[in-house]
């Protein structure tokens, strides 16, 4: 049994969301989608391209707003039906979660360092002797040791990657969202950025990772969900949905994925 199966029954989820729905223009790209995340649960989300992945995590971050549908973060309820609270709730919503992107999105010009403790800094007015020295012990945990003072360009993909992952954590997250981490990098720095990943799940951290790597979903999820056409197709332990899938949608994308 998994940690996130064990809290299943005695913890609230990390995330809820209920009824989503989201349209661009007349084009609805999420339908009536429910999901929610317990702590210490990882859930990788797979499918094709255009299938709602990236808007549905979009939702989740507040970078989009829902249509219809309810989202919540445990205590805090961020919208009803569409409707969403207040700044306040906004807020703390915003405080649960971090996210990393497929491009990075590193301040150019800012340190390594810099861009590791500007937010828990400015956004959450801690002290700054300690988030640096937290700073510094996350970059060296993503074996970025050394690179403190370097910017952006003067680190390959996989470095920049591992200090956008030292950047969401230093937040103090309470689940972590992935929106295709690997996407932007060639093999050997993909791998990097996943021994990362798969690290930061044996930790019993709540992550949510939109990926295109199956072996990596089989392997670190608890629950895999196949998104297609704005829907969960289906849902079920990594083994069985990647390995033994149910649905005809499933087993195709599966299948163009090996051919």
């Amino acid at each position: 049994m998994t940690n996130a199966e064990k809290s299943a029954g005695t913890a609230a989820p990390v995330v809820a969301l209920e009824h989503a729905r989201k349209s661009f223009g007349n084009v609805e790209v999420l339908h009536d989608i429910s999901l929610s995340v317990a702590p210490g649960e990882v859930v990788a989300i797979i499918g094709p391209s255009g299938g709602g992945k990236s808007t549905l995590l979009r939702c989740l971050t507040l970078l989009e707003r829902l249509d219809d549908g309810d989202l919540s973060y445990e205590d805090v309820t961020v919208a009803r039906g569409g409707t969403y609270g207040d700044k306040s709730a906004l807020a703390q919503a915003r405080a649960r979660f971090g996210l990393v992107f497929q491009n990075y999105n590193l301040f150019p010009h800012f340190s390594v360092l810099r861009n590791v403790i500007d937010a828990p800094v400015c956004v959450q007015r801690r002290d700054h002797a300690e988030v640096e020295a937290e700073a510094r012990a996350l970059l060296a945990k993503m074996g970025l040791a050394g690179n403190e003072d370097k910017v952006p360009c003067q680190l390959s993909g996989g470095q920049q990657q591992r200090a956008s992952i030292a950047r969401a954590l230093a937040m103090h997250p309470q689940i972590v969202y992935f929106d295709e981490p690997t996407s932007a990098l060639d093999p050997e720095l993909t791998a990097e950025v996943l021994r990362v990943i798969k690290q930061l799940a044996a930790e019993n951290m709540t992550l949510v990772i939109v990926t295109h790597e199956m072996g990596f979903a089989r392997e670190v999820a608890d629950r895999v969900i196949f998104m297609d056409g704005g829907v969960i197709v289906e849902e079920g332990p990594a083994d069985q949905v990647i390995d033994r899938p149910r649905e005809a949608r499933t087993r195709a994308f599966l299948a163009q994925r090996e051919a």
